[in-house]
């Protein structure tokens, strides 16, 4: 399978350009230092691409093979060896939390999808924590996780909050089934199906229902010198945060407010609002455990084989009104989905 070459980072490039071109030297040194390694990463990830990994023999295990690697503030991967799945807990709660996101997002694929890790072929699970120095990001980089521990003001330690893990090993999902582009809506769908399921493994994990989420994306991941909650809001696209150093959170909710720009792969971190939106709205309207129906539509689409690697929103929208009636019939399910997707301006006829 040829895969799409993205470099996928939390962080998206507007915030960290924003932060790059303050005064303060304790802001923009870490923005500035952030963007250039994701810059060259970017590049690299052109130039090499992505290995397909060799399925395991064997039946897959129904629990995950993680180990944790520390990169002791260098930006050489893995790193050392610190952490396998049978090691008793680590004094350092950064490689706790990693192994721990790691199983939550493992978990949530197996038990409400019955998908044997990322690859479902039961890929081993491989993290890097303490990435370079006052590293203001969290990626996966098409075989592994790699964290940094922020720095301090404006980010803080990337393993915090789970669903930032569930976001980044769900783009390794996506390159295993649709391979969604990374550029314009197909680039939008591609973060915003990273941030359904890294919210679901949030939820399913607190065991929390539709309406108990906070369906914020990375809360508890913002400093204490910003004034915001969380990266983004599924329930409130553009209401994440509002700060002089980070800008306002500039996601719309709607087709009518959708951002033309060049920038960002096509804006892909900013109209993913718009899909993320129609999720908060379909799951909320059916209750109960989001994971269950709306996720389970989202899961089918995404895995389906239907999904072409360049879809639009409305290919998307269509594909999970038909995946509803397929799974659900043309009960309160269909009802949702359809609604949804309506209610956010994206054309399904």
């Amino acid at each position: 399978m040829e895969t799409n070459t993205v470099f996928c980072t939390i962080i998206p490039p507007h915030v960290l350009d924003k932060l790059a071109q303050a005064e303060d030297p304790t802001t923009f040194e870490p923005a500035r230092r952030t963007l250039e390694h994701d810059a060259l990463q970017r590049t690299r990830r052109r130039i090499t691409t992505v290995r397909g990994m060799a399925a395991p023999t064997g039946t897959p295990s129904d629990k995950p093979n993680r180990t944790i690697y520390d990169a002791r503030a260098q930006e050489t991967l893995p790193g050392a060896k610190v952490h396998a799945e049978s090691d008793t807990p680590s004094q350092d709660a950064t490689v706790n939390r990693a192994h721990a996101g790691l199983g939550a997002t493992f978990e949530l694929y197996l038990k409400a999808y019955g998908r044997h890790s990322i690859d479902d072929s039961g890929l081993p699970l491989d993290a890097t924590v303490h990435y370079g120095e006052k590293y203001d990001n969290a990626f996966w980089n098409g075989e592994q996780m790699v964290f940094g521990d922020g720095d301090g003001e404006l980010f803080l330690d990337f393993t915090i909050p789970v669903d930032v893990i569930g976001h980044e090993l769900t783009h390794g999902v996506t390159q295993y089934t649709a391979n969604l582009e990374y550029f314009g809506q197909s680039g939008a769908l591609n973060e915003s199906l990273s941030d359904v399921f890294g919210s679901l493994i949030k939820q399913y994990a607190l065991g929390q229902s539709a309406d108990q989420a906070d369906w914020l994306i990375g809360a508890g991941l913002l400093g204490p010198r910003i004034h915001g909650e969380a990266l983004r809001s599924m329930k409130a696209p553009g209401t994440a945060y509002d700060d002089p150093q980070l800008g306002k959170d500039p996601q719309p909710a709607t087709m009518e407010d959708f951002v033309r720009t060049s920038r960002d792969n096509g804006g892909v971190h900013i109209n993913s609002g718009i899909p993320n939106h129609a999720f908060y709205l379909a799951a909320t309207a059916l209750g109960g455990n989001a994971w269950e129906r709306a996720g389970k539509i989202w899961y089918a689409t995404l895995t389906g084989g239907e999904l072409a690697s360049d879809a639009q929103f409305a290919d998307f929208g269509r594909l999970t009104v038909a995946t509803a009636r397929s799974l659900f019939g043309d009960g309160d399910e269909l009802q949702a989905v359809t609604k949804a997707w309506s209610q956010v301006g994206v054309p399904l006829g």
